[in-house]
């Protein structure tokens, strides 16, 4: 996207993992000049900070931020505190892999960068149906904290409006795997696993790492998935 011959600017949520990879080349390829911003939040999977690096450098982003907040000070969550265990199968309610208030806190810092770059676009990865259940991954959060981005700056105040995008949102697994394939993703790249060892080598066995590799199941490509044990997800293993 452009105006004229200057490519307009966009703020781009980069963690490492398979969706915001895949959110990255959308955004890439919709002709935003795309600056990305991961976070070392004090994650236990903190191989994905260096995925993050590899995604940002290879998808061609023009600039690229890492901002330390260390959310372990609250704790709260399986990713941030680790005497929490982090959970195989899928339970009933919201799981404790939710790290509180981490969407609306990645927002406010993305939302912060844009009006300093004058950019009025700020695309974020979250998805609201191959997901954990998480409050701050569904539509109705996005559009509201889109509301608020107009009422809680300088440049929303005087007219420039803020969008944030989601295109995700709405997608399975499998569609994003596809949709990244047709846009030439190297998913060797990523780190999904929320508990990856310092390699980024993947468990196998926490939801994150089942939902990826039912994508790429479905997708009826290969997974580039690099595990812990020589023994991959199989066939058999079911999300609960």
């Amino acid at each position: 996207m452009s105006q004229g011959n200057k490519a307009i600017k966009a703020v781009v949520l980069v963690s490492g993992g398979l969706d915001s990879c895949t959110l990255l080349a959308i955004a890439r390829e919709q002709g935003y000049a795309c600056y990305a911003l991961s976070f070392d939040y004090g994650q236990r999977h903190r191989a994905e900070l260096v995925a993050a690096e590899r995604v940002a450098s290879t998808l061609g982003a023009f600039e690229h931020k890492r901002i330390c907040l260390n959310l372990q000070t609250f704790g709260g969550s399986a990713l941030t505190d680790e005497s929490i265990a982090v959970p195989q199968l899928h339970t009933e309610g919201i799981p404790v892999t939710y790290v509180p208030a981490r969407n609306t806190i990645f927002l406010a810092m993305a939302l912060g960068w844009a009006e300093v770059l004058e950019a009025q676009d700020i695309f974020i990865g979250a998805n609201a149906i191959d997901y954990s259940g998480y409050p701050d991954c569904r539509p109705e959060f996005i559009a509201a904290f889109e509301r608020t981005a107009q009422l809680a700056t300088k440049a929303g105040v005087e007219g420039r409006a803020f969008r944030i995008h989601a295109p995700l949102i709405q997608m399975r697994k499998v569609e994003i795997i596809q949709e990244g394939i047709r846009l030439g993703v190297d998913y060797s790249l990523t780190v999904s696993c929320y508990q990856a060892d310092e390699d980024g080598k993947a468990c196998s066995v926490c939801e994150s790492c089942r939902f990826r590799a039912e994508g790429f199941r479905a997708a009826g490509v290969s997974d580039p998935t690099r595990y812990q044990v020589a023994a991959k997800i199989t066939g058999d293993s079911q999300l609960a």
